[in-house]
């Protein structure tokens, strides 16, 4: 079985949602408390023992390449000014991991997006992490499905139940569960109204892909949106070969949207020893006095 030493990021996303904050700052850097987003991604990526990671961006995503590389004037402004710690900080932003980047150049979902990744690839399995899910938990979440692609040496798919009002915004799988938290994936559906939806488990932005995903993306035709939907060539993929779901441990938090935004903002913040105490007074005070 082969080694996953990859992964993927896509973060070409035009970041709609967040606009006007997202004109011109791409919405992978928006920061939980004082960290970006993308960077507790690439963290949860270096838990989980893997090396080289691909981002894949577009047309205004500078700043992510700008954050991840080394700034000379910054750090010998900090060393100047004896501020060590915040310079230690900074240098290990830009000597955390081997980062590659690639251009989506046409906005056409995620399954292209994916498909951009082709020639880093290869021929080898790879991880992909979606920019839009952060997942806080004690076993970094792409390390959990590593330890079940091991012994199942197929495709996985991180996910968890969802309420029935959320169905419609996930790819859902129908399957059979073969141990306490692994599926057996059959059948999956993009973005299914609850009625036509084959169970509540969602794919929650963390997969490990066989390379073969890409001869399915490539005769994907659009789908849900007018776009290449990765779901889509998933289902492919499993009509081929063995395809399992783990349904992973850990609070997900879907950065995509601003209300998991603030949540993500403020239980970040209360795990924080400089911050909880007063951030949590402050919050008291605000839930009384809010009528």
């Amino acid at each position: 079985m082969k080694k996953v030493t990859k992964a993927v990021i896509p973060a070409a996303g035009l970041g709609t949602r967040f606009l006007p904050a997202t004109k011109a700052m791409p919405k992978e850097m928006l920061p939980i408390v004082d960290t970006p987003t993308l960077q507790y991604i690439i963290e949860e990526v270096i838990g989980s023992g893997i090396e080289d990671v691909l981002i894949i961006t577009g047309r205004g995503k500078k700043a992510i390449e700008d954050h991840f590389d080394k700034s000379y004037e910054l750090e010998t402004e900090l060393e100047k000014s004896g501020k060590y710690e915040m310079l230690q900080e900074v240098q290990k932003i830009s000597r955390m991991i081997n980062l590659h980047y690639v251009r989506q150049h046409e906005a056409r979902g995620l399954g292209d997006a994916i498909y951009c990744a082709k020639s880093f690839v290869g021929d080898e399995h790879f991880a992909v992490l979606l920019g839009d899910d952060i997942v806080d938990a004690e076993k970094p979440c792409l390390k959990q499905m590593l330890e079940v692609y091991e012994e199942y040496g197929a495709s996985v798919l991180g996910v968890q139940t969802v309420p029935e009002a959320d169905v419609s915004k996930y790819g859902i799988i129908a399957g059979e569960q073969i141990s306490d938290r692994v599926y057996r994936v059959h059948k999956m559906v993009e973005k299914p109204k609850l009625a036509d939806a084959p169970s509540r488990v969602a794919v929650l932005g963390r997969y490990i892909i066989t390379p073969e995903i890409f001869d399915h993306i490539k005769n994907t035709p659009p789908g849900a949106g007018g776009e290449i939907q990765l779901t889509d060539a998933l289902q492919s993929l499993a009509q081929e070969q063995a395809m399992y779901a783990y349904d992973f441990v850990g609070r997900r938090y879907d950065v995509g949207n601003k209300l998991g935004f603030l949540e993500a903002t403020v239980e970040f913040a209360l795990k924080r020893e400089d911050l909880r105490d007063a951030f949590l007074a402050y919050l008291k005070r605000i839930v009384k006095n809010t009528p």
